[in-house]
């Protein structure tokens, strides 16, 4: 095919810009099928009046003013199960579908978290380097926490939150919850509140989406509740936890430990964490497995093609139907 017939064949296909540069195989999945800008190559201005669509990282921030350069858009479909940074009342005003892959990585994330409740609980970083530093000796023996009996308290329970449960029950770990709205197909109540929660807990999950509401949601007060014996856990969003109140409880013997998968900045910097005992972190990976990203993949083409044939793509933000 000559040069001038692969430009008027792209030319064809509908435009779609990708964002953040990190989805940058994402957008390679995508160019058999559209004509695929990448905003960090700074498209000419005749492209970017072709975008219909973009599709964005939904936990990373994004440039509304950007975006509202683009005269086609009518899409923000996000490749991620979040879509937290994106202002759904703004998108709404402008006519703005926003879409995303609910459930894609749900029962990946949910292996992270249990796998971190029972490595901190059973204290697997420690006894790898104990042995490694030569201090298993024949008279030292080394005694941990039983999972039985643990009191694991669920901050949100949506897909992630009822996998945890379900899980720890199997382990022999008693469960409860909260969550700001009542769920009355929940197997058992919801807890009076996060405070009390907290306090009836060992071990703190935290599981529940992020929004403009509940940032630092996990505060000192809820740290303070939880007590000197507590473990927090997040696999949900770093906004969620006020960080610099965990890191204080952590030095200060106010908190056991915290298994962190999120952090208010990302990439956290690894100097904040230096000297702060009884942590196991994770660099935001809880749900990125192959089969999740797959999943992802799957339904952002979905999305694109309900879009492009006029229909309405299956997976929609729900909030965007009550605004």
């Amino acid at each position: 095919m000559s040069s001038s017939a692969q430009s008027l064949d792209a030319a064809a296909k509908p435009c779609v810009m990708v964002i953040h540069p990190h989805l940058e195989l994402v957008a390679a999945q995508l160019e058999a099928d559209y004509r695929v800008l990448r905003a960090w190559v700074a498209p000419a201005r005749v492209d970017l009046d072709a975008v219909q669509a973009v599709v964005v990282a939904g936990d990373a921030p994004l440039d509304q003013r950007a975006l509202e350069s683009l005269p086609a858009l009518k899409l923000i479909a996000c490749f991620t199960v979040g879509y937290d940074q994106i202002d759904l009342a703004w998108a709404k005003a402008r006519g703005l579908i926003v879409t995303y892959a609910p459930g894609a990585n749900s029962k990946d994330v949910v292996d992270h978290a249990v796998g971190m409740i029972i490595a901190c609980r059973r204290r697997f970083q420690f006894g790898d380097a104990i042995l490694r530093s030569g201090g298993w000796t024949p008279e030292r023996r080394f005694i941990t926490p039983s999972l039985t009996g643990q009191r694991v308290g669920i901050v949100g329970l949506g897909r992630i939150g009822q996998g945890v449960m379900a899980f720890c029950e199997q382990f022999g770990m008693v469960t409860a919850w909260w969550g700001p709205r009542p769920k009355p197909e929940a197997p058992q109540p919801r807890a009076e509140s996060l405070v009390q929660l907290a306090k009836a807990s060992d071990v703190l999950v935290v599981c529940c989406p992020s929004d403009a509401t509940n940032q630092g949601l996990i505060s000192a007060e809820i740290i303070e509740a939880l007590g000197p014996e507590g473990l927090i856990v997040n696999v949900a969003r770093g906004a969620l936890v006020d960080e610099d109140a965990l890191i204080a409880a952590l030095k200060e013997g106010r908190l056991s430990g915290a298994a962190l998968d999120v952090f208010a900045t990302e990439p956290t910097p690894p100097d904040r964490w230096a000297d702060v005992p009884n942590t196991l972190l994770t660099p935001h990976m809880a749900g990125a497995t192959r089969m999740g990203v797959a999943n992802m993949l799957t339904m952002l083409r979905d999305n694109l093609r309900s879009f492009f044939a006029g229909a309405v793509p299956p997976f929609v933000a729900p909030e965007l139907v009550a605004l």
